[in-house]
């Protein structure tokens, strides 16, 4: 016990124990109730056997799963790209913000299961209508968060570059990013779980099968099945991977400004 009470000064120890050990309980309940209340594997099946199913399962849920990651860092890259440059754009021309940034909140406020439909009609490559379906997902808050910190500069310093002549090219590149930063990466761990979001929707509303599917025709087929653990365990490997999408952007935000702004402190 001693030698654990170093450990428990640390936050970023307390961050990563605290969070495991609810999720060993919660695992343990889930275990309990449903061996002692006898709860049939088709209903409700139990943290062993959702196990058991991913590991007997695997190479059909793995494929599943590469097919669903591929789509999504797709579609988040994509979505990237697209809304720092019109981030980029709406900085340098309040003219253009004005004009395109309520289509912008257009489509984030459109759901994509309504939308995906068209999408897949009009884009014969599934692949590539399922990317677009998920970015559309993904790049409101990266245009949002990315504009917002692009303007969230100190005006001292702004009127400094402005009484050093910098030209807007030298006061984009040498202010205006930098300040961004924190918020670009806020906008990344968002648009990640997005990305995910969109990516499943998207497959469920394509419905497609053969060889290359995703884990929500998975889902689709074992719920057609009544194959509930296999559900479960693609549901699991859903969660799982949006975890680590998000805890990736973390410690990369962590990796790049941690050393100098204090919302990584």
């Amino acid at each position: 016990m001693i030698s654990v009470l170093p450990l428990w000064r640390h936050q970023r120890f307390r961050r990563v124990f605290v969070p495991a050990v609810i999720a060993v309980l919660l695992l343990l309940l889930w275990q309990g109730t449903v061996v002692l209340g006898q709860v049939p594997e088709y209903l409700f099946p139990s943290p062993l056997v959702v196990a058991q199913t991913l590991i007997s399962d695997w190479q059909l849920l793995g494929a599943a799963l590469l097919n669903t990651l591929k789509i999504t860092l797709t579609s988040f890259l994509l979505a990237i790209i697209v809304g720092v440059l019109i981030a980029f754009g709406f900085v340098q021309s309040r003219t253009l913000e004005t004009a395109l940034f309520p289509y912008a909140v257009l489509l984030q406020v459109t759901p994509v299961v309504a939308i995906a439909p068209l999408i897949i009609i009009w884009i014969q490559n599934t692949t590539l209508a399922l990317v677009v379906c998920s970015s559309l997902v993904a790049l409101f808050p990266i245009i949002s968060n990315t504009t917002l910190g692009l303007r969230s500069v100190s005006p001292n310093l702004l009127a400094y570059f402005q009484l050093c002549r910098a030209n807007r090219r030298q006061t984009l590149w040498r202010l205006r990013v930098p300040s961004a930063l924190p918020y670009f990466f806020a906008a990344l761990r968002i648009a990640s779980g997005l990305a995910l979001i969109g990516a499943v929707v998207a497959e469920f509303v394509a419905g497609t099968g053969g060889a290359n599917t995703g884990l929500a025709y998975q889902i689709l087929q074992s719920g057609y099945q009544l194959n509930i653990p296999r559900m479960f365990a693609a549901l699991v490997l859903i969660s799982l991977t949006g975890i680590i999408l998000f805890t990736s952007m973390s410690i990369l935000s962590r990796l790049t400004i941690g050393h100098w702004h204090e919302s990584e402190a």
